[in-house]
């Protein structure tokens, strides 16, 4: 099963840039979306359904163009859970997960920490999140994370390891993602890619892209108990409809 994560940075503007025909041609069984920054009835969603994605799930947020996670599915979930059910969390649209018969899939979009107000929240985000899933592990144990972090957790993950000042790279978030890590997950990629230089997220600045001066902030976790189905992960940079490229694990 090949379970694709995005963060499309708009899903309107993704459109336009060709993100149909590139879905048709990587064909995933499930693709996670993030910051679509559109409610559903603002798309035309018979264009994912062409596209072989007749199971198509949004959980966006309360303030329109902001935010906002989706998931489509080639099969059918038996259970979609929208949300966490805390409301401190689920105003922003961050969190939808389907189930199916021996595992499950999230679509999770973590808060950036833009300024001091925000990196409060987010830290916030991250201790309620944590605990969230410690709870639902013990009913749902093969569970896979998708999603932008928007945390590089080693050096190896960041193209100028000095800056350590910065929101997504700094100690105390490096630190939780590590925990998250320890507490039963899989870092899909790295667990099969050892080498540098692989980024998922270039600024728009300065020429990052082409010059590779990226961010690997975007993860598919896997649960412990999943780590044998890991088959392959790896991110496809020549994706270009978002600062975001997709990355991609399959799993047994």
């Amino acid at each position: 099963m090949k379970i694709v994560s995005y963060n499309v940075n708009g899903i309107r503007a993704a459109l336009k840039k060709g993100f149909i025909d590139w879905l048709e041609a990587s064909n995933p069984d499930v693709i996670c979306i993030q910051e679509t920054k559109a409610h559903k009835e603002q798309l035309d969603v018979e264009l994912f359904e062409q596209a072989g994605y007749n199971y198509h799930y949004w959980f966006s947020a309360q303030k329109k163009g902001y935010s906002s996670v989706a998931i489509l599915s080639k099969h059918e979930p038996k259970h979609v859970e929208y949300g966490t059910g805390i409301e401190s969390m689920d105003f922003e649209g961050r969190n939808l997960r389907l189930d199916f018969d021996d595992f499950s899939v999230m679509s999770l979009y973590l808060p950036s920490g833009t300024n001091d107000a925000r990196l409060d929240f987010k830290l916030n985000y991250m201790d309620e999140f944590q605990e969230y899933v410690n709870d639902l592990k013990k009913d749902i144990p093969n569970l896979i994370i998708c999603g932008d972090y928007n945390i590089c957790h080693e050096e190896i993950d960041i193209h100028n390891p000095k800056m350590k000042g910065v929101s997504g790279f700094l100690p105390v978030e490096r630190e939780w993602i590590g925990s998250f890590i320890d507490s039963g997950f899989i870092d899909s990629f790295r667990y099969l890619n050892k080498e540098p230089n692989h980024y998922s997220w270039w600024s728009y600045r300065a020429n990052a892209r082409n010059n590779n001066k990226g961010w690997r902030i975007d993860y598919n976790m896997v649960s412990e108990p999943m780590k044998d189905r890991i088959k392959r992960a790896y991110i496809l940079p020549e994706a270009k409809h978002s600062d975001h490229c997709p990355i991609v694990v399959e799993i047994e």
